[in-house]
């Protein structure tokens, strides 16, 4: 698919975001063929470069997480604490379509560059906010981690349920649902300027995605009702042999009577403990045994994965990454995508999770291999800087250009 046929082909935006939340919106946003140009801070740049895993030999600057979230961008290198390298950034901005931020609630404004000033200069201006908390309320200030907003929101106590402790979980859920959120505001308010020429202010809050993200427990608590954590009635994870199967009794109607078919334990239905959806949910534990005793007749997970397919019962086996990323329905879907690396000579990265037009959609670019990989080339083609300006920024450090 090549970049002019993609939906946000001609757009341009303008990054200020850094680690995974800001950095997702924007790989997904040049995904879908927009152009953009990622701020990084001359010498370190964004953090992510120096997490692991290292793509490279001698360099610490490379590390696949951040080739993944960052690919299809450019990056410009600018100073921010520096008022010429502010100019740029402002600059830049009288292009762009879209400007996003996520700072700490008023560091933009210290840099020069919160909504209101960017809008004096492009009144258009989608303007979006990416923070842990919103930018308002007693909580805005707080540190924007996916680990802290996990705790805060409520969601690491339901995931504890009667386990003795907390625990902290891998899934950066906070930071991806508020990445996804902020893409559709952003398509929405890209929408209306396009009907009304009016820009937006948009103000995205991880606490608030993460906590929208939960199925049952908050529309229950919000009207008088319970929490609803773990364990989960109708969710279990059985050990068989050496690996585990995850399997589903809830969610679709006839799930509860086919289980008691393919267990051949019709009397259950008739049980006071499990007559109902109610009393099936108080007495979990008990039914979680019973189905557990059944599932250790088999052999393997895959026997019981074969058994309950044809029973039309919910299951998976527990998978390990490697067995993810080795799996002929991701194969044949084209999830992982392969791109050119300059030190390496390929690096692979999940693509944008949808298909359009029957076709993946992976990034048209690289991650930038170096801190201000672009600058040069943004500052002359883009802004019409000549070579004295441009050499006068480098000399006064405002800008960094390999």
């Amino acid at each position: 698919m090549t970049n002019d046929s993609l939906p946000l082909a001609g757009f341009l935006v303008l990054d200020l975001t850094r680690v995974l939340a800001g950095p997702y919106c924007t790989r997904l946003l040049a995904d879908m063929g927009a152009r953009v140009i990622k701020i990084e801070r001359p010498g370190d740049g964004d953090e992510t470069r120096h997490n692991v895993y290292q793509l490279e030999p001698g360099r610490g600057d490379q590390s696949t997480y951040f080739a993944r979230v960052n690919a299809g961008k450019e990056s410009v290198s600018v100073d921010l604490s520096n008022p010429e390298g502010r100019a740029v950034v402002v600059d830049i901005a009288r292009h762009a379509d879209v400007f996003i931020e996520n700072f700490t609630p008023g560091v933009a404004a210290r840099l020069g560059c919160d909504y209101p000033a960017i809008r004096e200069v492009k009144p258009d201006i989608v303007y979006c906010s990416i923070s842990g908390f919103g930018q308002s309320g007693p909580w805005r200030l707080r540190p924007a981690f996916a680990h802290i907003t996990n705790a805060i929101s409520g969601l690491m106590h339901l995931e504890q349920g009667d386990e003795a402790n907390p625990r902290s979980s891998n899934l950066q859920a906070a930071d991806m649902l508020a990445a996804t959120h902020a893409a559709t505001a952003i398509l929405g308010a890209l929408l209306r300027r396009a009907r009304s020429g009016q820009g937006a202010r948009l103000d995205v809050s991880m606490l608030e995605a993460l906590v929208a993200s939960d199925s049952v427990t908050f529309a229950s608590v919000l009207n008088g009702g319970q929490e609803h954590g773990n364990p989960r009635p109708g969710m279990l994870v059985h050990r068989i042999g050496d690996r585990y199967l995850a399997l589903q009794s809830v969610g679709a109607p006839d799930l509860w009577s086919r289980l008691l078919t393919v267990m051949e334990r019709p009397e259950l239905a008739k049980d006071p403990r499990f007559a109902t959806r109610d009393a099936r949910r108080t007495n979990w534990r008990a039914l979680q045994d019973l189905i557990g005793q059944w599932l250790d007749r088999f052999e393997s997970v895959e026997a019981a994965l074969d058994v309950m397919d044809k029973a039309r019962i919910p299951c998976a086996p527990v998978l390990h990454p490697a067995e993810v990323i080795a799996s002929p329905h991701l194969a044949e879907r084209r999830f992982f995508a392969t791109l050119p690396h300059r030190g390496r000579g390929s690096v692979r990265v999940t693509a944008s999770p949808y298909h359009l037009d029957g076709e993946p959609v992976h990034p048209q670019r690289p991650a930038p291999y170096r801190v201000g990989e672009h600058t040069r080339e943004v500052l002359a083609n883009l802004l019409g800087y000549d070579e004295a300006r441009i050499t006068a920024l480098l000399t006064s450090r405002a800008i960094e250009a390999p």
